[in-house]
């Protein structure tokens, strides 16, 4: 039994999925080599003098024609099952199915464009994953055969990335780097990690840096009355701060009676 026919279980044709089904289809008799059946004329009269090849290729080709019906119907919703119960010629009914079912060709090219066009790396967010999702897109564009060269891949991938990266697309221009889709993306998330590093490193200085100034704070107390202490602190910069002379009553900062 082929595993591949779950696949036809779970994905039924049911009049609006024939591009995905047809898909599908062919993937389950790829794998048992039938596929042929779907394209080919089925062969309705032996030649004469046929050689005993030929005979069992006639024979097997039949033989085919009639297991791929049965997968064909046995993936239909029993609505469909019931306009193509009497399939005979499997490439007669596909070319019929085709008319009916099939999507433009035009149609599912737009809709496979699309996204990889519109598709933007939000800031912040991973070039990796982000990569690995335009990769997705690009293969379906493969499959359809939008004739989309390497250069347009690249030209669509550097412009769906946000503005901090716009260093690293200047210079891939100006040096006109010649590198493939994979190429790119791995020199995408190198240059995410000099990011990400060049900015841990500011933020160590910045918090160095104002550590040192906190030095530069100095202490002095005055008594005021019954005993409490008042203490005040005062950023100087680095310069010692002299304590204030004389007696008297009040706040700390307040005049002298």
């Amino acid at each position: 039994m082929n595993p591949l026919t779950l696949i036809m279980e779970t994905n039924k044709f049911n009049g609006a999925n024939y591009n995905d089904w047809l898909r599908n289809l062919r993937i389950v008799l790829d794998f048992e080599n039938q596929g042929y059946v779907l394209d080919k004329p089925l062969p309705t009269v032996l030649p004469e003098r046929s050689s005993p090849e030929e005979r069992l290729m006639f024979e097997k080709w039949h033989e085919d024609n009639y297991k791929v019906c049965s997968i064909i119907l046995a993936s239909m919703t029993n609505e469909i099952q019931k306009q193509y119960d009497r399939i005979e010629d499997v490439p007669s009914t596909m070319l019929r199915m085709k008319d009916v079912y099939a999507v433009p060709d035009r149609h599912i090219r737009y809709a496979g464009t699309k996204p990889f066009f519109g598709t933007k790396m939000a800031e912040g967010s991973s070039v990796h994953s982000h990569g690995v999702k335009m990769l997705s897109l690009m293969e379906k564009l493969e499959d359809l055969k939008a004739g989309l060269n390497n250069d347009t891949y690249i030209d669509v991938i550097l412009q769906s990335l946000p503005p901090s990266y716009d260093p690293f697309i200047v210079n891939y221009n100006m040096n006109r780097l010649e590198k493939s889709i994979h190429e790119l993306i791995n020199m995408l998330v190198q240059y995410e990690a000099m990011i990400h590093k060049s900015e841990s490193a500011v933020f160590v200085r910045e918090a160095s840096t104002f550590k040192a100034k906190g030095k530069g704070a100095r202490r002095w107390k005055r008594k005021k009355s019954k005993g409490t202490v008042v203490t005040a602190i005062v950023s100087t910069g680095g310069a010692p701060l002299a304590a204030p002379k004389g007696k008297g009553k009040g706040k700390v900062g307040g005049s002298q009676r």
